[in-house]
């Protein structure tokens, strides 16, 4: 089958990646890719936010799948579009992306179906949002969230009532993210570790995918702003055979029922980001895509075809056992390497050195880079690539990851140093208990 993955960063180059790989797929093209996925499928210069301009270019095409990569077409009506004319998608329709797209009906479906989530409060004025965290009903520290999109910079975890004043100014009367900010959540914070949880959808039943734990701060040690993700590994230790049951019980499959009880079948990947509290998981957000950087180090844990599953899905015709989708026993850690000054606006068409040697020791996705002069590479953004690192177990993969980014420069370059230590202190800790 021929394929078009939407979307630029690293988790479509990812995607591409894998399913260009698979026996079952005569091509993939990308719309519009980056300068990585120019070296490994043909590309088409289309914006991941023109619907118009992708429905014409699947047609033109005879393109049988599509994948979405990003939030912003499925914001946009693109699945709804593309399955007027007849078209596959694999994508929620505008009405089921909402889940991810707006945080109020998220909060109020949950609300609605059962699925255990933060106390929160709805604010549509910085007035009420400034007289509602006075109050003290949920106390400190406490979550702030723009209602809409953001790029994953609209949450603040305000640990005094003065930082959660800022992101109330920020978001209401300065318009830091646009109409997105209009309307806040205010949110009870949770406590405990946290992971996410992905399944692939079908309108009527999901299947567990693959678990990871996402690193959002831009600093080693959870320190600093929040970020879209400075690296992840997968899968969590903290998912065993027992939770997965929970979590598909308590909150996907309600999910799925309530999407479709509320007359909007929920097709596509849904991504849960749980806190594991001491009662339970309870879910911090959704989104109705991969996430990136969890796409990076999930994607390549899969050993079978992935099309043919995400075809069925999106016809509605999933086949209900888990080993349809072929998952491997291995582990992957994923660091992201951002450009000076990241996740604030930073220099862009820095020259990137170093990539064919850190590509012969680990997996090398792009997310913010382009093609500069004299065919080099150079950044495009604020996170510039992740590189992945695969093995037997997460030592291995850390190393593994770590050695190719020790072979990658470019000025201003920064990362973390400290993705997978989480994943080995669970493991020092089990192995201590069993002591």
């Amino acid at each position: 089958m021929k394929l078009l993955v939407i979307g630029s960063g690293g988790r479509e180059h990812a995607l591409a990646w894998k399913l260009a790989a698979e026996e079952s797929v005569s091509g993939v093209i990308c719309a519009p890719g980056n300068a990585g996925l120019a070296h490994a499928v043909p590309l088409r210069p289309v914006e991941a936010g023109d619907v118009d301009e992708l429905l014409a270019l699947a047609l033109r095409e005879g393109v049988e799948l599509t994948v979405v990569g990003p939030e912003l077409p499925l914001d946009r009506g693109i699945v709804d579009r593309f399955s007027s004319r007849g078209l596959r998608i694999f994508g929620p329709t505008r009405a089921a992306a909402r889940l991810e797209c707006s945080k109020v009906f998220a909060k109020a479906f949950m609300e609605r179906h059962g699925i255990p989530t933060a106390r929160y409060r709805v604010c549509d004025s910085a007035d009420r949002a400034r007289a509602f965290l006075r109050s003290g009903e949920l106390g400190l520290p406490i979550v702030v969230k723009a209602d809409g999109l953001a790029a994953g910079k609209g949450v603040v975890v305000a640990q005094s009532e003065e930082e959660a004043d800022a992101a109330i100014t920020a978001a209401m009367e300065d318009r830091q993210f646009g109409e997105a900010g209009a309307r806040l959540v205010m949110e009870e914070c949770l406590v405990g570790p946290e992971v996410s949880f992905f399944a692939i959808c079908d309108g009527r039943r999901a299947v567990p995918f693959v678990s990871a734990q996402d690193h959002k701060r831009i600093f080693d040690g959870d320190l600093g702003p929040n970020t879209g993700g400075m690296g992840a590994f997968a899968p969590s230790p903290l998912i065993d055979t027992a939770m997965a049951a929970r979590i598909m019980r308590e909150i996907v499959d309600p999910v799925v029922r309530g999407m479709r009880a509320d007359g909007h079948e929920y097709r596509g990947f849904l991504y849960a980001g749980l806190m594991l509290t001491c009662t339970g998981p309870k879910v911090i957000e959704f989104n109705v895509r991969l996430g990136d950087p969890e796409a990076q180090v999930v994607l390549p844990l899969v050993r079978g075809d992935l099309a043919p599953v995400l075809m069925s899905a999106a016809g509605g015709e999933l086949d209900s056992s888990t080993e349809a989708i072929g998952l491997g026993s291995e582990k992957a850690v994923g660091v992201v390497l951002a450009s000076r000054g990241y996740p604030a606006a930073g220099p862009t068409g820095v020259v990137i050195s170093g990539l064919d040697a850190a590509q012969d020791a680990a997996l090398v996705f792009h997310s913010g880079t382009a093609t500069g002069p004299n065919a080099t590479t150079v950044t495009a953004g604020g996170r510039v690539l992740t590189v992945v690192g695969r093995g037997t177990g997460y030592e291995e993969a850390i190393a593994q990851a770590y050695t190719g980014v020790s072979r990658v420069s470019f000025e201003g370059m920064q990362f973390r140093h400290d993705i997978g230590a989480k994943a080995l202190a669970h493991a020092r800790t089990v192995k201590a208990e069993e002591v």
